[in-house]
């Protein structure tokens, strides 16, 4: 009955103080050893508060990144690029030192080439220490700040960018954009130079992103800010969607 009482109190309290993991100390003493002192439970119960905390910290920064799926860098084959970046060059960017040195990575490729899965993989990486990301669809973002724009809320969705150590825009090369939404998509960038990181996954060539914004003066000046202080990836080669699908049809 005591026992009963006591654990009340502690639910309270626990609730009280924000240390919501205290509740569970019946458990976790249970499985210490017997002549665990005080200062050992009470040290087991503040690194088990502490790991909850990282815990529900990681998954509201990957909820706010808004990923579309999860893909882990573990997961991709390196081999299918022939040797174009190595298992080291791979865990330098895994290390997200880049995103520290806020500079830019800029994947180049046809479709299926894992370019996509390479920049979800960096962003759970940068999630998992503590950073902040932004995943947008380049076609996508581009609506969201013309919408944004028209809504006079465009201030407040430029500072949330900002305010990510990492954003990601991807799919930039299937859709173009008009003379407003180039200037919007052009600002981000300018605005995030030397500021913030971004990563770019893209089917075409810098000569030909003529095709997607209507002022080739600006185009310049976004390619010159994405590679300045970058890594320019390039991933091009066979579809591996396109080899899985031959492969289930053999």
């Amino acid at each position: 009955m005591q026992t009963d009482v006591t654990l009340e109190q502690v639910k309270l309290l626990a609730k009280l103080l924000k240390v919501p993991t205290f509740v569970q100390y019946p458990d976790l003493i249970r499985h210490m050893d017997s002549d665990a002192d005080f200062g050992s439970i009470l040290l087991a119960l503040m690194e088990h508060e502490y790991e909850q905390r990282q815990e529900n910290q990681n998954r509201r920064r990957l909820k706010q990144a808004g990923l579309p799926y999860t893909k882990t860098l573990e997961e991709l084959d390196l081999d299918r690029y022939n040797g174009t970046f190595t298992d080291l060059f791979v865990n330098e960017l895994a290390s997200c030192k880049f995103i520290k040195e806020k500079k830019n990575l800029i994947m180049l490729g046809n479709p299926g080439r894992g370019k996509t899965h390479m920049a979800i993989g960096l962003a759970l990486k940068a999630c998992s220490i503590g950073m902040s990301v932004l995943f947008k669809n380049a076609a996508s973002l581009s609506t969201e700040l013309s919408e944004a724009r028209d809504n006079y809320v465009l201030g407040k969705l430029e500072k949330r960018i900002q305010k990510a150590d990492l954003l990601i825009l991807d799919e930039m090369g299937y859709v173009s954009f008009d003379r407003y939404q180039s200037e919007l998509l052009f600002k981000v960038i300018a605005d995030r130079s030397e500021r913030g990181s971004i990563i770019v996954t893209t089917n075409l060539p810098f000569s030909e992103w003529t095709t997607l914004f209507e002022n080739t003066a600006m185009v310049a000046a976004m390619v010159d800010r994405l590679t300045f202080h970058s890594h320019i990836l390039d991933m091009n080669g066979t579809s591996y969607r396109l080899e899985q699908a031959k492969k289930q049809k053999r």
